[in-house]
């Protein structure tokens, strides 16, 4: 029966738009639903090499306010793209389209409005984003990973679904042996983030980490960087006799969780939830250039409530090596992040996703 429903799921130009979608989309796949996904070029670097994909890609941008030429070349382009939309539609009409935030779900949504498609918005941040803002009138549902989302009207709380955070199904069952931090004699820490975090992290954490050692704290680093910092990285971890591991980009994580005792990353939303899934203890570092500070609200939250630890980009220089010589004094820090973190699951995520997809189906249009 799914074989006949149709869905089509829209993805932003940035991973944490993109591997929500591509995650949802393995899902629905596995259950014999036809699925497409649609994003634009940016899109295309995290989803090109992926496999089992129906994958369209279609032109966006967001409204530059740069000047009066930006402003109407790509106001043209969204009209352009909205139009492009439409067309689509028309011909390959799904039952059902999940956007999943960023600035290219918006031209396919809005077309889904005008020609009485039923469309869904995913939020996984602790504040909506702007397409999703906008988008809010016309979605059948707002689907978000926290319920302390802030930026939503109240007039469009009934619309508001908290489903969790839709990451990889082996992240969710992971199962992190080091139940006991105490007796481990070496710091291991894995160091993520995406192209403009790894090159921030690869030029600022080897000092800190030079100096951790310099004060007797064994470590052993895991650092994802850009391929161009591949060789400083090698050569300064080496003259400093710091164990270490480089790598440019993985798909698979897991090889590292199991590890690692410590992480250290920036603070968007699938990236924190996938350690704390986990029970990755980690120190939120937020981009802070982020969209309305979104990552630093993320980071927040999960430091509040003791599943990780918090510290500004701002304040790296000054309060990273005090931390990690706390946990390496005190290793119990970890164990209590651990033990916060195992309260902490979206194992029900998908069939929380089923649920809202059998009543949208089904509802009256």
């Amino acid at each position: 029966m799914n074989e006949n429903i149709k869905i089509l799921i829209v993805v932003g130009g940035t991973g944490g738009h993109v591997f929500p979608g591509y995650n949802l989309a393995l899902d629905l796949i596995q259950k014999k639903f036809k699925v497409e996904l649609i994003s634009d070029k940016r899109g295309l670097k995290y989803l090109k090499d992926l496999k089992n994909l129906n994958l369209k890609i279609l032109p966006s941008t967001p409204i530059i306010k740069k000047n009066i030429f930006t402003i109407l070349l790509s106001a043209i382009i969204v009209i352009y793209s909205v139009l492009r939309s439409l067309f689509f539609l028309i011909f390959n009409r799904p039952s059902i389209i999940f956007g999943m935030g960023g600035y290219s779900s918006f031209p396919i949504c809005l077309a889904a409005s005008i020609l009485k498609i039923k469309f869904v918005i995913y939020e996984n941040n602790l504040i909506i984003g702007k397409t999703n803002k906008y988008l809010l009138p016309l979605a059948r549902r707002v689907l978000v990973s926290h319920q302390e989302i802030n930026g939503i009207p109240q007039k469009y709380n009934h619309k508001i679904i908290k489903i969790g955070n839709i990451i990889k199904k082996d992240i969710i069952n992971f199962s992190n042996n080091k139940t006991d931090n105490v007796h481990f004699k070496k710091i291991s820490i894995l160091i993520l983030g995406g192209s403009q975090a790894a090159k921030i992290f690869a030029e600022k954490l080897p000092k800190i980490f030079k100096d951790c050692s310099n004060q007797g704290i064994p470590l052993k680093i895991y650092q994802h960087c850009l391929p161009k910092q591949n060789e400083d990285l090698k050569l300064f971890y080496k003259a400093n006799n710091i164990d270490f591991e480089i790598f440019n980009f993985s798909n698979n994580l897991l090889e590292y969780f199991s590890k690692v005792n410590l992480a250290i990353t920036r603070s968007g939303s699938s990236t924190l939830a996938e350690l704390t899934n986990a029970k990755i203890p980690f120190i939120s570092v937020p981009l802070p250039s982020s969209a309305e500070d979104h990552q630093l609200m993320n980071a927040t939250n999960y430091y509040k409530k003791n599943l990780s630890f918090l510290v500004e980009e701002k304040d790296l220089n000054n309060k990273l090596l005090y931390l990690i010589k706390e946990i390496y004094d005190d290793k119990s820090k970890l164990d209590i992040i651990v033990q916060n973190q195992r309260q902490f699951s979206d194992k029900n995520v998908y069939k929380n996703i089923d649920g809202v997809l059998k009543k949208i189906l089904y509802e009256k249009n």
